[in-house]
C-alpha cells in the first residue's frame, strides 16, 4: 500500500463523500481484478448474503459452503477469492452488522436491476436453507432486506414459497 493512499491523498481513489461504505470496501479490495462497479456488487452481495447466514448469531459452515457457491457462481470469481471475499464479509458482519446492515442495502438498491435484487432474495433464502430449516429470525431478516430493497411483497412471498419445506415455522 503506497503512503499516499494510506493517507487517502492519492489522487485515484474515491471522493469523500461516497456512499460506499467500509464494509464494501474492504470486500472490494479483494476484488481488484474486476471493474470496480462489478467489484462493489460482489463485495455488497457477499455481505448481504452473510447478513442472512449471521441472523440468528451463527454461522454454519453449510451456510458458508452456501455462500462461497452462490459468490463463485453469480460473481464469476475463483473458488478461492471467493473463499477470501466471504470470510471478510462474514467477519465485517460480525464486527459491524448492526451498523452496515442497512447503508449495504442502501447502496445494493441504488446499484442493482429488480432482477438482480430478486435474485439476491432467493439467493437468501438458499443461504438459509443450506443447514435444511429456515428459522423463524431467517425469514424475518430476508423479509427486513426485501423491504429495504424495496421489493413488492407479492414478489417476496412468490420466492419465499419456493423454499416453504425449509421455513421452521412451518415444520412438525
Amino acid at each position: 500500500m503506497s503512503l499516499l493512499r494510506f493517507l487517502k491523498l492519492d489522487p485515484s481513489n474515491q471522493s469523500a463523500s461516497s456512499p460506499e461504505t467500509e464494509t464494501v470496501r474492504k470486500i472490494t479490495e479483494a476484488l481488484d481484478r474486476l471493474e470496480p462497479e462489478r467489484a462493489r456488487y460482489i463485495a455488497a452481495f457477499a455481505y448481504l448474503l452473510g447478513r442472512i447466514a449471521r441472523a440468528d448469531l451463527r454461522i454454519s459452515p453449510e451456510e458458508t459452503r452456501a455462500i462461497e457457491g452462490i459468490v463463485v457462481e453469480t460473481g464469476g470469481v475463483p473458488e478461492e477469492q471467493a473463499i477470501i471475499i466471504v470470510q471478510i464479509a462474514k467477519t465485517q458482519n460480525i464486527l459491524f452488522g448492526s451498523t452496515e446492515n442497512y447503508l449495504v442495502s442502501r447502496e445494493f438498491n441504488e446499484m442493482a436491476t429488480h432482477e438482480q435484487k430478486l435474485a439476491l432474495i432467493d439467493c437468501m433464502f438458499a443461504v438459509a436453507a443450506a443447514d435444511e430449516s429456515i428459522s423463524t429470525v431467517e425469514d424475518n431478516e430476508v423479509s427486513q432486506v426485501a423491504d429495504e430493497l424495496r421489493i413488492e411483497h407479492k414478489d417476496f412471498i412468490a420466492i419465499r414459497s419456493t423454499y416453504r419445506i425449509y421455513l421452521a415455522v412451518l415444520k412438525n
